[in-house]
C-alpha cells in the first residue's frame, strides 16, 4: 500500500528525508510556511557524496488543514517547538495515522503519546550529518542509518511497512525492538558534540577531535552516557563510543545542529538532549556530573541570551 506522507518541519532533516522519499516516488506533502514560495518555485536540491538531485515539483502547503489526513506524519521540528504540534497535527489524522518523530533527545514520543495516543507513535533516529544550505538546498556530509521503532511496545507490521517506504527511496533503514535503547545510543554522540561545540566557542566536530583535552572530555562524556543508559536498563556495550568516534572522524569540519541553532539565535534543545537524560539517570541512581555541567552551562547561556534580547542589547548570538 502506498502511504500518504505528511512532513512537519522544513529544516535539514525534514527537507532531506522528505525529498529522498519524493525522489523515490513516495506521495509526500510538506508543511513549509516560511519557505513556501521559494520551494514551490525552485523545488528542493539535495547534494552530497554519491547523490546530487533536485525534486522540482514539491507538494508544499501553508497549513496542515490544506494537507489533510495522511497515513504517516514525519515530525522533524525541534523539540523546543513541540507545543505547536498540538494544533498542527490534528488535521493530518485519520483513524490509522502513524506519527513518526525524527527529533533528537528524550521525551518526544511521550509528548506525542500524551496528546494523540500511544498507539499512533513511532520514533526514528537519524544517524546522519546534514546542513541546510538555503531554503531550497540541503547538503549531506556523512551517510547514516535511520532506525525506527514503536513507542513502548514491540515492532508491529506497520513499522516494517514504514521502513520499506524509506528503503525504496534509497534510505538505509532498519527496525529496532528497543527504541529507548537506540535513543540513548544516539545521545552518546549528541550530548558531548552538541554541547562542546557551543561551549568551546562555536567550533566544529573536527576541531573538538583535534584538541587533546576536548577529545578526552568527549570520551569521558560518552562513557558517562553509556553508563547511564545501562543503569536505566538499556544495555549498551562499554565500547559503543568507538564506532561513533570513527564516524565523526570522517565528517570533516561538521557543525552540529545545536551549534547552528545557537549561531542563528534559535532556542536550544537543552531539556531534550541534556535535561531529560539527566533526570532519568538520576531516577535510576546514576550520576552524570559532566553532563550536569553541560546542562547547567547551556541553560545559563540560554537565560543570558534571552535577557539580552529582552533588553534589546543584541540582535545576534
Amino acid at each position: 500500500m502506498r502511504l500518504r506522507i505528511g512532513v512537519i518541519g522544513s529544516g535539514a532533516i525534514g527537507s532531506y528525508y522528505g525529498a529522498k522519499l519524493v525522489h523515490g516516488r513516495s506521495d509526500v506533502h510538506f508543511l513549509m510556511r516560511g519557505n513556501l514560495s521559494e520551494v514551490r518555485h525552485a523545488g528542493i536540491y539535495v547534494r552530497g557524496s554519491g547523490e546530487n538531485f533536485r525534486v522540482p515539483n514539491v507538494n508544499a502547503y501553508n497549513s496542515t488543514d490544506e494537507i489533510g489526513p495522511c497515513d504517516l506524519v514525519l515530525i522533524a521540528v525541534k523539540a523546543t517547538s513541540n507545543r505547536d504540534l498540538v494544533d498542527l497535527i490534528p488535521p493530518l489524522l485519520h483513524q490509522e495515522t502513524m506519527l513518526l518523530t525524527l527529533q533528537n533527545g528524550l521525551g518526544n514520543e511521550e509528548f506525542l503519546a500524551e496528546h494523540f495516543g500511544p498507539e499512533r507513535v513511532l520514533g526514528g533516529l537519524c544517524f546522519i550529518a546534514l546542513k541546510r544550505i538555503s531554503s531550497v538546498q540541503v547538503e549531506r556530509f556523512a551517510h547514516g542509518d535511520v532506525v525506527i521503532g514503536e513507542h513502548v511496545r514491540a515492532p508491529q507490521p506497520r513499522a516494517h511497512q514504514v521502513a520499506a517506504e524509506f528503503q525504496r527511496a534509497g534510505i538505509k533503514c532498519e527496525v529496532t525492538d528497543n527504541l529507548a535503547r537506540e535513543r540513548w545510543r544516539k545521545l552518546v554522540w549528541n550530548i558531548p558534540f552538541n554541547g562542546l561545540s557551543i561551549l568551546a566557542g562555536g567550533i566544529d566536530t573536527a576541531a573538538i577531535i583535534r584538541d587533546e583535552r576536548l577529545r578526552k572530555l568527549t570520551l569521558e562524556l560518552m562513557a558517562e552516557v553509556i553508563g547511564a543508559a545501562n543503569k536505566c536498563g538499556y544495555a549498551l556495550p562499554s565500547d559503543s563510543w568507538r564506532e561513533l568516534m570513527q564516524r565523526s572522524e570522517t565528517m570533516g569540519a561538521f557543525k552540529p545542529s545545536t551549534l547552528l541553532d545557537w549561531q542563528a539565535g534559535k532556542p536550544l534543545e537543552v531539556e531534550a538532549i541534556w535535561g531529560e537524560p539527566l533526570r532519568r539517570a538520576r531516577a535510576a541512581g546514576s550520576d552524570m556530573p559532566r553532563t550536569d555541567m553541560l546542562h547547567a552551562l547551556l541553560t545559563k547561556l540560554e537565560q543570558q541570551r534571552g535577557a539580552l534580547h529582552l533588553t534589546g542589547l543584541t540582535g545576534q548570538a
